[in-house]
């Protein structure tokens, strides 16, 4: 019999095309040849495995499709507790006795991983990983208090966390004193911050000048390079980002988001590490007198964290912006919105107008157009506000809420109002 594998293009395009009538029985039989595949892969034109993500799910208690995107549903299923299950299907990788260290200083904006020091951890984990036989260990050292649980599941084998108050805020000299300390004591063989304005950028090349070393900066790519001292050599941005610079890789390297895949197959130790030696204390020169108060209506789109979008479905525009106000949110708005005279031409967000990258996107009234959802992809949290129980967009959401947007709103507002009163009232 003969081992050629023989292809249906036309039963290959039904697959690619869900506005097919018979798509679902097309994907089903694939899924039946393929040996149980869960019917969301195929094989495409040019060979290569299709996957079709809209296929993986489960129908919610109101009859409402959900997506987990943690990774803990296959074939369609629920897998019952979604991220713990997601987190327990990593491989567990414990290394004991480490050859070397390869130290990360992430940002921690807001307490959490960054998408950027996910990143970051990957990039750092390529460097631990590159000889099986003697296997390195990614040391992550945090300052502050943080709310992030998921060290492990990032790619970190040990941690220092340094939660005195000294290092609270703006305070470079205690924590450059910290990394000294660090380096005196464990000497890591590569150091890696994210070359970021929200604080890793000045202190990677504060610690490159601390250790007399010439730092890489804006680093985005890794290959191996046996004729480099370290065995690597990394690329560059350079020129205000108008050209690539090629060099051996230093011991200190600040990295652009993207350096690297962030790390989702292996779930690492995390042990909790301590220095044997004091930290001396540093003379600050600089006093943190806290953040300051910034418009949210002056950030633009692409930088803000939190983003009230309204779209088609929002009636009353004036409790929309008094919601956004209240909530301290930047506002953007649909395509249809924008077109409709409601929203500013730079306030539409969507693949035709801005990317954007917040931690929480609340959509309100916003069906989801697939120019929009390609624009949030890299959000987050979204959170959808809908009359619709089945458009695209709370297909898309963590947090669905069915029903009329501007009671939900309201009623949000007053609840937040009421909490700060109360908060107001205990002072």
């Amino acid at each position: 019999m003969s081992e050629n594998r023989r292809r249906d293009p036309r039963r290959e395009w039904i697959a690619r095309n869900r506005l097919h009538p018979e798509h679902a029985s097309v994907l089903a039989a694939l899924g039946e040849i393929g040996g149980g595949a869960a019917a969301s892969e195929w094989l495409g034109p040019n060979g290569v495995i299709r996957r079709n993500p809209r296929a993986i799910g489960f129908i919610g208690p109101n009859g409402v499709k959900r997506i987990d995107r943690s990774g803990a549903q296959q074939g369609g299923q629920a897998a019952g507790g979604t991220r713990q299950a997601a987190q327990d299907s990593r491989r567990q990788v414990t290394i004991e006795a480490p050859a070397f260290l390869v130290a990360v200083v992430p940002d921690l904006s807001g307490g959490r991983l960054s998408g950027h020091d996910k990143d970051l951890l990957g990039l750092a984990r390529r460097l631990a990983d590159a000889d099986p036989e003697r296997p390195g260990a990614v040391l992550a050292v945090v300052f502050g208090e943080h709310k992030e649980d998921s060290f492990g599941e990032a790619g970190i084998d040990r941690l220092l966390h340094l939660a005195d108050d000294a290092y609270a805020g703006f305070a470079p000299e205690a924590r450059l004193a910290a990394l000294a300390a660090v380096e005196r004591e464990l000497a890591p063989r590569h150091w890696l911050l994210p070359d970021s304005p929200l604080g890793g950028a000045d202190l990677g090349r504060r610690l490159a000048l601390r250790l007399g070393e010439r730092p890489a900066t804006g680093v985005w790519q890794l290959e191996p390079d046996v004729g480099s001292p370290l065995g690597w050599r990394c690329t560059a941005r350079g020129a205000a980002e108008s050209l690539d610079i090629q060099r051996p890789l230093p011991r200190v390297a600040l990295a652009l988001a993207e350096c690297a895949e962030p790390v989702d197959e292996t779930r690492h130790a995390a042990v909790p590490l301590s220095l044997a030696e004091a930290i001396p204390s540093a003379l600050s020169r600089i006093e943190d007198l806290g953040q300051v108060a910034v418009d949210p209506a002056g950030v633009a789109l692409a930088e803000a964290e939190f983003i009230v979008s309204g779209g088609n479905g929002v009636k009353d525009w004036d409790g929309f912006h008094y919601a956004a106000r209240v909530l301290g949110a930047t506002e953007g708005a649909s395509r249809v919105a924008v077109d409709d005279g409601f929203m500013a031409r730079h306030r539409q967000v969507g693949a035709t107008g801005t990317w954007v990258t917040a931690r929480v996107y609340l959509a309100v009234g916003i069906s989801g157009a697939i120019q929009h959802l390609q624009g949030i992809q890299s959000c987050d949290k979204v959170v959808a506000i809908n009359l619709d129980p089945g458009c695209d967009m709370i297909k898309r959401a963590d947090l669905a809420v069915i029903g009329d947007s501007a009671a939900i709103l309201a009623a949000l507002v007053a609840k937040v109002e009421q909490q700060r009163g109360g908060q107001r009232d205990a002072a």
